[in-house]
């Protein structure tokens, strides 16, 4: 890093990458510890989530608006992605959950089993999907085929025309679906890296100090007029300076 007569900062990228490759030992270190601490965080402290997951599909041959009728053809994507979000909207009402809670027994609130569930339009279609997500695999099908139950019938009642059917019933889940280790020990090491590499290159930006011959001729491009040898040091071309204590003269 140079500092010029116009008071701004020349940075040496040379310069930065000599002092990265320097402390590469303390890089993978802290890189390796921060994955490690990010792992043992996911694994010790994140509850583990499963997702159970039902799919429906939902036809409409005509939507009663009012006293108006729309027909849709079953080929539009768009009216059927708007279906899915009519029934999505239908899944997720007080009146729908509240029945789903009574039918499974669990113990939640209305609010804490909306968080838990989720409906998509799948690709486009129409058909869409009922994720639950639980601490329990088991109560996370059940809530899901409960849903898959209970929907039909209440958007048959709510829309008029309307056709719902279930595509596939929810199984139970083998693997977590959330969290995931992998993505979260590769985000705490590339945090890792990010600290510290960015904390070596500061250092090394703000370093004013001179430790050679080579910063007084090009950093500041000044000329060395004469060098102190130290005659303590048998090493070749060694020297004294204010700036480097001196060797201590080794015993025999």
């Amino acid at each position: 890093m140079n500092r010029n007569k116009t008071d701004y900062y020349e940075i040496d990228l040379l310069r930065l990458a000599g002092a990265l490759w320097k402390k590469l030992w303390l890089i993978v270190l802290v890189t390796l510890l921060c994955g490690a601490l990010a792992f043992g965080y996911t694994f010790f402290l994140v509850t583990p989530l499963y997702k159970a997951t039902a799919m429906m599909y939902v036809n409409n041959s005509a939507i009663s608006v009012g006293s108006a009728k729309v027909s849709i053809s079953a080929g539009d994507l768009a009216a059927s992605q708007s279906l899915v979000d009519t029934y999505t909207v239908i899944l997720k009402t007080r009146g729908t959950l509240n029945e789903v809670i009574s039918r499974t027994g669990v113990p939640y609130s209305y609010q804490q089993l909306t968080k838990m569930v989720q409906a998509e339009a799948v690709n486009s279609t129409e058909v869409f999907s009922i994720d639950v997500t639980s601490p329990d695999p088991q109560e996370a099908e059940l809530i899901a085929n409960a849903i898959a139950d209970i929907l039909p019938d209440r958007i048959a009642d709510i829309v008029e025309g309307s056709s719902v059917k279930i595509v596939d019933y929810a199984i139970v889940p083998a693997e977590i679906a959330s969290p995931s280790y992998t993505r979260n020990t590769a985000l705490g090491m590339l945090a890792g890296l990010v600290v510290i590499a960015a904390s070596i290159c500061l250092r090394e930006i703000f370093d004013e100090k001179l430790h050679s011959e080579d910063d007084i001729t090009q950093r500041y491009q000044l000329p060395i007029l004469a060098v102190i040898p130290d005659l303590a040091y048998s090493g070749a071309g060694a020297y004294r300076s204010d700036y480097e204590p001196a060797k201590k003269e080794k015993t025999t």
